[in-house]
């Protein structure tokens, strides 16, 4: 029974820890963080940029949006806000994600909800997860014909755009060996596959310096690897996106911490956009 004891408090004090370590870093303001991109589209792999932005906020439970006034029940959440930037040819590619993971994961493992965007010169698609007791709230609007406007529902699954977050909080909860997974939402677009859950193997390569988390679909043909430190706080290091059709990569060139960006929004603070390799007016 002293055994017993003696490890469960020692089992409290490693979550105590890791708590403390999760309040201290991700609740300082917000960390950003910007890659040389590679991306692969119609054949052809096309230079751009990405740029991963971390920030914690309070997050309504019911309503699934940010907490900004009144007494709803609400969770901290870690939200990553995901944007690619590239040309094909003659014209270009915008895509955004913004995904929210509450803190409290025994609470919220698959995460809470999940929209992406993509904009080129044919036209704009969107998507959205929203969590369920039993799943996923779905919905599509693309100005395909062949997708138009979609909703139903998902039966229990991860999302792959959650797992990058769960990542940064703690790689040993990730899921492992085979699992039902939806994929990458800007990968569902480009593809233009079933928004459904997937097959998926998960492995974790544990290093010294660095792992490697990576998520394959037979079914799809394709694998999603994300380097990233051992030690908190997990800092992303590098992507690999491989499947049929091509590879895309992105490795970390510079990364901002503690920013408050949404109040560095005049004309005077352009000039910072230099401390990510990016040009003081947008691209």
């Amino acid at each position: 029974m002293r055994t017993l004891t003696l490890l469960l408090f020692i089992s409290t004090l490693g979550l105590q820890a890791a708590t403390d370590a999760i309040q201290n870093f991700w609740f300082n303001g917000a960390e950003i963080n910007s890659y040389t991109l590679t991306q692969s589209r119609y054949g052809s792999e096309h230079p751009g940029h990405a740029e991963f932005i971390f920030v914690t906020e309070p997050f309504l439970i019911k309503e699934q949006v940010k907490h900004e006034f009144g007494n709803a029940p609400s969770t901290p959440v870690l939200k990553l806000n995901a944007l690619r930037t590239f040309n094909t040819g003659i014209y270009s590619y915008r895509t955004m994600q913004s995904t929210f993971q509450p803190i409290d994961h025994e609470s919220y493992p698959y995460g809470i909800k999940s929209v992406a965007s993509v904009q080129d010169w044919c036209g704009l698609a969107y998507q959205q997860f929203n969590r369920t007791d039993t799943g996923w709230n779905f919905e599509l609007r693309s100005y395909f014909q062949a997708e138009g406007d979609q909703d139903y529902t998902i039966n229990e699954a991860y999302l792959e755009d959650t797992l990058w977050l769960q990542l940064r909080l703690d790689p040993s909860a990730l899921p492992t060996e085979t699992f039902d997974a939806i994929p990458g939402s800007i990968y569902s677009r480009f593809e233009h596959i079933a928004v459904k859950a997937y097959t998926a193997i998960g492995t974790l390569e544990t290093g010294r310096k660095t792992s490697t988390y990576s998520v394959t679909y037979p079914e799809l043909s394709r694998t999603l690897s994300i380097e990233f430190d051992t030690a908190f706080p997990h800092i992303i290091r590098e992507w690999q996106e491989i499947d049929p059709k091509g590879t895309t990569t992105a490795v970390l060139e510079n990364r901002i911490m503690n920013s408050s960006y949404w109040s560095e929004n005049s004309p005077s603070d352009a000039p910072k956009r230099k401390l990510l390799g990016l040009e003081p007016i947008a691209d």
